[in-house]
């Protein structure tokens, strides 16, 4: 898995701009939606020279970008908006951790997009970062990726009220269904623990712990990326008692606290699920202790039952001169007889205790 490093990182100075993350073959592509109520127009391999042409600030501008290799294009975004170098820095360097900066007009946002992978227990990471002034917002993602699908068919058909509110309740949107795969995550990982869980009822395999511990290591990953988000998501409620910045209105602030509610759910159901981990693995040290205590158990009788054997067959192998029982006829058998029923005795005696 791919983790998020906050202290040993490399050293990125705000004034060089280089993309730090994984997907570095991938072509910087341009997309944009320009819309109202009345209407809709989308460019798709949108040029970057072409911003002043095309964007309309009488109406809600989206650009979205994807592929974050081409650093002079983020840097004429930037110049375009108006934006400083540590935001554009920020943007590049995926190894930040989720903030959410309010910079005179602008306002700077990045989030951790966490989905699981389907081939192994790893979780795949994408870091996305927007930027909202005046009508417009941009979106900058690592990759190609279908988070937005829904959003942008119900630009084009007009569902809902997207159409009708302003680039605050598109960021919204977006960060909606960037969280909406936090809880794809954690239902994955919910799936797989359950398994194991019942995996460890029935084996006592050492992979189950190790896989366990694995899982452990996700959700506290998963838990250190919605942290931060939570704190970002409160602070908005600051810009809104300032009343200075006034890129989102009054009456969209509670979109932007039903997400601060969802962040919170998520951490109450991690801690929970945190829980249930620690429940099997305890289990899981039951069944070992169990079983020990069951082979321990099997081993104590089975030196019990032959211990006074031992002791009978250690007496007549002293090989004193005189011993009676040596030179009668019958003593041989009647010592194998003793014997059994010794045995038979001990058997039925710890039975009847229900010892084993």
């Amino acid at each position: 898995m791919r983790k998020i490093k906050y202290k040993k990182v490399k050293k990125v100075q705000p004034t060089h701009l280089e993309y730090t993350g994984s997907h570095k073959f991938i072509k910087t592509e341009i997309q944009l939606f320009t819309y109202n109520d009345l209407d809709v127009e989308e460019f798709h391999d949108f040029k970057i020279i072409d911003l002043n042409k095309y964007v309309d600030f009488n109406k809600v501008n989206w650009i979205n970008v994807h592929g974050l290799n081409d650093s002079d294009i983020i840097v004429e975004i930037g110049e375009f908006l108006g934006v400083d170098n540590f935001m554009l820095s920020d943007i590049l360097n995926t190894t930040k951790r989720t903030k959410l900066d309010e910079y005179h007009d602008i306002l700077f946002f990045n989030i951790k997009s966490l989905l699981p992978d389907a081939d192994s227990d790893n979780i795949k990471v994408e870091q996305i970062s927007f930027l909202m002034k005046n009508g417009i917002l941009v979106s900058f993602q690592e990759k190609r990726s279908e988070f937005f699908t829904h959003i942008r068919e119900r630009i084009k058909t007009h569902s809902g009220i997207v159409r009708t509110k302003q680039v605050d309740y598109l960021l919204f949107l977006l960060l909606d269904a960037i969280m909406e795969n936090f809880y794809i995550t954690i239902e994955n990982e919910e799936d797989k623990v359950e398994e194991l869980i019942n995996q460890s009822k029935k084996s006592t395999d050492l992979s189950i712990l190790e896989q366990i511990e694995k899982h452990r290591d996700n959700y506290n990953f998963l838990k250190r990326s919605i942290i931060p988000l939570r704190d970002s998501l409160y602070s908005i409620k600051s810009i809104k008692d300032d009343n200075v910045f006034n890129t989102i209105e009054d009456n969209n602030f509670t979109f932007f606290e039903r997400l601060h509610q969802k962040c919170l759910e998520l951490l109450d159901q991690i801690e929970y699920d945190l829980t249930t981990l620690d429940s099997a693995a305890n289990f899981f040290f039951s069944t070992q202790s169990h079983k020990m205590n069951e082979v321990m158990k099997t081993l104590t009788l089975v030196s019990v039952f032959f211990m006074p054997l031992t002791f009978i067959v250690g007496v007549y192998g002293m090989n004193f001169k005189y011993m009676p029982e040596l030179d009668w006829k019958y003593g041989y058998f009647a010592i194998l007889a003793f014997m059994f029923i010794l045995f038979s005795g001990m058997i039925y005696y710890f039975k009847k205790k229900n010892w084993f």
